[in-house]
């Protein structure tokens, strides 16, 4: 859970000033028949549902531009890649499926893209957002 809020807070550093996106740890979207809840969501910000009075809407019924998955210690990937799947079938631009214990970052993109990225290698992010990842970035958010 610290790692899914670590990650919301790089990304709504970068995104939420310029109201690029915003990211939602462990957000239920409902779409394409299914209901998928992420580690993190990130929506770009003219996608986030909103309320008449302009707040953010209790229900999501589209799938996010990024989703993120974490991989748990031991857990197989089959579930974490199988959403990642639907999300990206469905419109999510890019999807990152972490695995902690490999310290690895496998990406989906829209165009059924699926990569591995290892170490100081820049990670792809959403289009737009102002942000420079490598995989080493990421996993050093695991330590205090």
């Amino acid at each position: 859970m610290r790692f899914a809020k670590s990650f919301c807070k790089v990304i709504d550093q970068a995104a939420e000033p310029q109201r690029i996106a915003k990211a939602f740890s462990e957000l239920r979207c409902v779409f394409g028949g299914a209901a998928i809840v992420p580690d993190v969501s990130i929506f770009r910000w003219e996608r986030i549902p909103r309320t008449s009075s302009g707040r953010i809407a209790n229900r999501f019924e589209s799938p996010p531009d990024w989703a993120i998955e974490i991989l748990s210690p031991d857990q197989a990937q089959t579930r974490p890649l199988e959403k990642l799947l639907h999300c990206v079938e469905h419109g999510t631009e890019l999807g990152w499926l972490i695995d902690p214990e490999a310290e690895s970052i496998l990406t989906l993109s829209s165009e059924s893209q699926i990569k591995l990225f290892r170490e100081t290698q820049a990670l792809p992010v959403l289009m737009g957002l102002d942000l420079v990842l490598s995989v080493n970035d990421v996993f050093s958010w695991l330590h205090l």
